[in-house]
């Protein structure tokens, strides 16, 4: 019993400690994503990418580093982008970069992995990107279409307001769950491995890199909740290279991607994206390997050992720590939480539908503007919590409806 008290102390103290330590550096990186969510939107971005050449393969790499999308958000946004004509070859590129990486990564990976790190990783994202997407263009034989570019959808209402709203509520509630889970596995693995277990044990840093690898592409991690999980997986002996290797594969393979890129996409395009991604990992964290170690020294912490005195926690990191936890269960509050609906007084212009395979607010809004879209609805409001999609309107097709929710790859469950 003692043992096992003692154990949940250690877990208890390495995730408190992970998660104050980041969460000043989440908080800004939030706060640049709703900035990049309001002032450069999708639709602008989709109007670079529809050429089958290497300049849209380049754009979809260099527009897809910063956002600040999951791959479970970075599917739908790009399958969207394909949609409304961007090419295979930039879809995919914009696929492989932007789990990689994201403004709230970037410093995130800063924070806990040091200033190589956070440079590399970008740069491993560009190349492995433009790798992808031009092998895509190569082997797609199917004619260039140019479509016109869709009409960019204006912000309502007040824009600092939609950032604010975006960043620490609709962002964060796509991220706040699996960022949790990284938390939680970082502390546990920091808890349960001794100090130098895995250079005692697996001393070739080359098997050490398979062995990630292998583990890496069927699970889902996003980029900022991997940061965690690389730094304790180091700290027990892991070298930078395998862990760098983690940092790619783990946020840019998971297997409801991959089995999305093919069905929407076809095979030559999971292969592309496959080969850029493992191969990359592979050759950066070969080349991570070869740099100096005195760069890849933990900030504040040794690799031989965890020193939670010398991490130097202020009262800003607390006050952020407490901010963001706040903030993580408004978005708990809202995403979990069932709005309540009064389907007796609904009038003839409302319809309720039941719809599964919305998970993020990606999600969402995808489904509200392809909706609005259809001729004479007035207002569409999905709740996730829920599974619904409340539509006014005159004239509501279900049929209509039905095609469009399935076009959009979800699974319709009929009207409530």
């Amino acid at each position: 019993m003692e043992v096992f008290l003692n154990f949940l102390k250690t877990f208890a103290i390495e995730l408190v400690y992970l998660f104050a330590e980041m969460s000043p550096y989440l908080l800004l990186g939030f706060a640049l994503a709703g900035i990049l969510h309001v002032y450069f939107p999708k639709q602008k971005v989709a109007k670079y990418l529809g050429r089958k050449n290497l300049k849209s393969v380049v754009n979809a790499a260099l527009l897809g580093i910063p956002l600040p999308l999951c791959s479970c958000g970075v599917i739908p946004t790009g399958i969207s982008f394909s949609k409304n004509g961007a090419s295979k070859g930039a879809t995919v590129s914009f696929l492989i970069s932007t789990p990689q990486t994201g403004v709230d990564s970037i410093l995130v990976t800063y924070s806990l992995l040091g200033l190589p790190f956070a440079l590399i990783r970008p740069v491993a994202a560009f190349i492995t990107g433009i790798v992808g997407g031009e092998i895509t263009n190569i082997t797609d034989k199917t004619p260039e279409e140019l479509y016109e570019n869709e009409p960019e959808t204006p912000i309502k209402g007040n824009k600092f307001k939609a950032a604010l709203n975006y960043a620490f509520v609709e962002f964060l509630q796509d991220i706040a769950q699996w960022l949790l889970i990284g938390l939680a596995i970082a502390a546990l693995i920091s808890a349960v491995i001794p100090n130098d277990f895995i250079g005692n044990n697996l001393s070739n840093p080359y098997l050490n890199m398979l062995i990630v690898l292998v583990a890496s592409i069927p699970m889902y991690v996003c980029a900022t909740g991997s940061v965690p999980i690389a730094a304790v997986l180091m700290m027990k002996g892991l070298s930078p290279g395998a862990a760098f290797v983690f940092l790619m594969a783990g946020p840019a393979t998971n297997a409801a991607t991959m089995t999305v890129i093919k069905q929407a996409m076809g095979s030559k395009a999971l292969y592309a994206y496959l080969g850029s991604i493992i191969g990359g990992a592979l050759l950066m964290g070969a080349f991570v390997d070869q740099l100096p170690a005195e760069w890849f020294i933990l900030p504040g912490m040794s690799l031989e050992g965890h020193n939670h005195d010398a991490l130097t926690l202020g009262w800003f990191e607390w006050l952020s720590a407490g901010t963001l936890l706040v903030l993580i269960l408004n978005g708990f509050r809202i995403q979990y939480i069932p709005k309540k609906l009064n389907l007796e007084n609904m009038s003839a212009n409302e319809k309720v539908f039941s719809v599964e395979g919305m998970t993020c607010n990606h999600c969402k809004a995808t489904v509200e503007k392809n909706l609005s879209m259809l001729d004479k609805i007035e207002s569409v409001q999905v709740d996730l919590a829920s599974k619904t999609i409340h539509i006014k309107g005159e004239n509501i097709n279900s049929a209509i409806v039905e095609n469009k929710v399935k076009d959009l790859g979800y699974d319709y469950q009929g009207e409530k």
